[in-house]
């Protein structure tokens, strides 16, 4: 790196790396810290009065004073906020709300983000990932050339009483990026925040693909039409266009089913993939060994964490464990307390402890994403890995895919896979029994009600056309970096919306 820009990464950056080696070294007492500052802030206000925290002298007192928290149940906190109202949760005023797009259902979520979660934890968790990436891969060029990050739309939106900003939470971030990130990002600010997708990549193509980039930062799926895009733009491979990229920092959804489609896109060997775990509610985690795709777990940037065995998890409950007595290899449900006010809020996420000293996690799927129609428990990890076998073994490339149950009349049932592969196996049959019998290595409870197909039938595979799941996503309004497909659903509302389309089509 140059003289300047070795500079720069000193004083930007240093403060995160002895961050990370604390929180390496005293996990619980930066936690126990966290805790308490959080208690303390939010006392005066009105959650905060409810529910008795100038009492607290313990996390138990925590615990059993306050509830586990979904959506649904702060929500009308949410909406007085929107109207007007402050000091509710947090005693900061809300400015911002990120606005969450899912696909399984038409109504849409709006987190409060306060100021300090915005500057304390998304962009302080990302100079942090900047700091440890430099930190750890020498001769790095990292902030030589330009990276590249695609944000949603972003929307303003007033009322009578109050005036607050609505967006996807990268838009909010784009929105407001301190000029240290601006100098090596592209495209423009305001060319990454163009509403429209389709004329967005094609505008962001003719805008980068004659620039020097390094880096790239977004959701996998997405950012490969971008790269599809730019080839097209080019006329020329992504490694002779960016013949110094070296990282890709991804996010949003599972890697490994997208890992073959970027090795093939970019050849140079020493390219590196690294994941990071954010979301609208906060940055939690990224990849701080450039060879283990483990998850560090970050635990000084205005979050506190407990987490939930799946099988306790359950209305109402007030039990959590802090990660003094988390266990290795059991799936838990993420449960986080913030600097915007989001208390003992389950995000939905599960995970799995891979180390406890550092603390490092991988996502396993969503407390709600799963298949649970006979007992089989079938999780996103547990699907991902078996595509993954099934498309290796039969020299498959993935593009996408989502899965729902199938009913028969004699009462047993199936899970039906709708698939869009890049390059379809060499034989579909075999295809079929590669995954199913992997999903049965990773799943015990998958393996037993697929005795004799008794209760559960071996999968039925749906071949979809290549493009099918962006035409969909286009149908429904949805095109863009946020937006996600559900790969596991416990109904038929995508496959079935899904196999209509191709039906009128």
């Amino acid at each position: 790196m140059s003289s300047i820009t070795q500079t720069l990464s000193s004083i930007v950056f240093r403060k995160h790396l002895q961050k990370i080696k604390r929180f390496k070294s005293e996990p619980i007492e930066v936690q126990n810290a966290i805790f308490k500052d959080l208690i303390n802030r939010g006392a005066d206000t009105v959650w905060g009065q409810k529910h008795n925290y100038s009492s607290f002298s313990t996390v138990n007192d925590f615990r059993e004073s306050v509830p586990l928290n979904t959506y649904e149940d702060l929500e009308p906190y949410f909406q007085e906020i929107m109207s007007g109202k402050q000091n509710l949760l947090w005693p900061e005023t809300i400015q911002w709300f990120s606005k969450s797009s899912g696909t399984t259902t038409g109504k849409s979520k709006f987190i409060p983000v306060s100021k300090e979660t915005l500057f304390g934890c998304h962009y302080d968790a990302g100079r942090a990932m900047v700091a440890n990436y430099i930190e750890n891969r020498s001769n790095t060029k990292l902030l030589t050339g330009k990276n590249i990050s695609v944000s949603g739309s972003y929307l303003q939106e007033v009322n009578d009483s109050n005036q607050y900003l609505v967006g996807d939470i990268s838009a909010i971030l784009m929105q407001n990026l301190p000029k240290w990130a601006e100098y090596i990002k592209i495209p423009s600010k305001k060319l990454t925040l163009i509403s429209d997708w389709e004329e967005k990549i094609n505008m962001i193509a003719e805008a980068v693909v004659n620039r020097n980039v390094v880096s790239f930062l977004g959701v996998p799926s997405w950012m490969l039409v971008i790269l599809r895009k730019i080839e097209e733009v080019s006329g020329k491979s992504i490694d002779e266009t960016w013949p110094n990229l070296e990282v890709f920092f991804h996010g949003g959804v599972d890697f490994g089913p997208y890992k073959d489609r970027y090795n093939k896109l970019i050849k140079n060997p020493n390219m590196r993939y690294l994941g990071v775990y954010n979301a609208s509610e906060g940055y939690f985690a990224f990849q701080d060994d450039l060879d283990s795709e483990d998850l560090l777990l970050l635990l000084d940037y205005g979050i506190y964490y407990e987490f939930v065995p799946l099988d306790m998890l359950s209305e109402g409950s007030h039990y959590a464990i802090g990660l003094e007595d988390v266990k290795l290899g059991e799936n838990y449900a993420m449960v986080i307390s913030t600097n915007s006010g989001l208390w003992r809020y389950v995000i939905g996420d599960t995970v799995k402890f891979t180390s406890l000293n550092p603390f490092k996690i991988k996502i396993t799927g969503r407390t709600k994403a799963f298949i649970n129609i006979v007992g089989e428990e079938l999780i996103l990890n547990n699907a991902n890995k078996a595509i993954g076998v099934a498309c290796k073994k039969t020299d498959a490339v993935l593009s996408d895919y989502t899965v729902a149950p199938k009913f028969y009349k004699e009462g047993n049932t199936a899970h039906e896979w709708l698939i869009e592969f890049e390059k379809e196996p060499d034989n579909m049959e075999l295809f079929e029994k590669y995954l199913d019998e992997a999903l049965m290595d990773e799943n015990s409870d998958y393996k037993a009600k697929r005795f004799h197909d008794m209760v559960l039938r071996a999968p039925v595979i749906d071949v979809v056309p290549q493009g099918t799941f962006y035409k969909w996503f286009k149908s429904k309004n949805k095109l863009g970096g946020q937006n996600k497909l559900r790969r596991l659903s416990n109904n038929r509302n995508i496959v079935d919306e899904v196999l209509l389309m191709l039906q009128n089509s």
